[in-house]
């Protein structure tokens, strides 16, 4: 059976060296790096399941080698690990969309449990599929196959789970949907950190139908979300 794969990025050497060895002891392979800008090749050169990234590194810090690595692959689950307790970075930390952000010091037991409990999460989350392989949505074409959102000659590349937020919304186009029917439907979850990650991919999507006006997903507070196509 194959281990899951870590990217661990913490500067403090001997804290990392005793979450390498707790976490190899707990059956997962753990790349071990030491600042943000070696993080970023390593995770250029290899496949990861999950990113443990500590907030205050040298030559980059967590949350910019975060926003990197989304560029480099938006599906990557990711946490963050600090000393600092400002609710100012735990709030930065999940608008970029991690999955969880652990405060120092901490149970090693704790962060494996919930490194289990993301990576299970992120492999029930499943491809919906609709009949046709292009969908009409207003101005725009959707190809769910190629991932490909095209509005005239401009083709926006979509990841599975923006794919699938997509469908989701689609097939429930102008209907008030309840939050936790979309977190139980496409995340799989219904959780704070699958909370705040849902909003991000909204607020994408949002960004990637501006073109049209006669597309918007309008949010009712403490009620749900609505995909209007007029």
């Amino acid at each position: 059976m194959e281990k899951y794969h870590i990217l661990l990025a913490e500067d403090d050497l001997d804290f990392g060296n005793l979450l390498q060895q707790y976490l190899q002891m707990s059956g997962y392979r753990v790349c071990w790096v030491k600042d943000g800008e070696e993080a970023l090749k390593v995770f250029k050169q290899n496949n990861f399941h999950i990113c443990v990234l500590d907030v205050m590194m040298p030559k980059k810090d967590g949350f910019t080698l975060a926003e990197d690595i989304i560029n480099e692959n938006p599906e990557i689950p990711f946490v963050f690990l600090t000393a600092r307790k400002l609710k100012e970075d735990k709030i930065k930390g999940l608008k970029l969309g991690a999955d969880d952000y652990i405060v120092k010091p901490f149970d090693a037991d704790e962060l494996v449990l919930r490194l289990k409990n993301i990576i299970k999460r992120s492999n029930n989350t499943t491809s919906r599929i609709i009949n046709e392989e292009s969908i009409s949505i207003g101005g725009y074409t959707f190809n769910q196959r190629r991932l490909e959102l095209v509005f005239e000659a401009e083709v926006q590349q979509l990841t599975e789970k923006e794919a699938n937020l997509i469908i989701f919304l689609f097939e429930h186009k102008n209907q008030m949907l309840k939050r936790e029917e979309i977190l139980k439907e496409v995340w799989k979850n219904e959780d704070y950190f699958s909370g705040r990650s849902m909003d991000v991919f909204i607020s994408r999507l949002r960004k990637y139908f501006k073109k049209d006006t006669s597309i918007s997903i309008e949010s009712s507070r403490g009620i749900g979300l609505e995909f209007k196509i007029s």
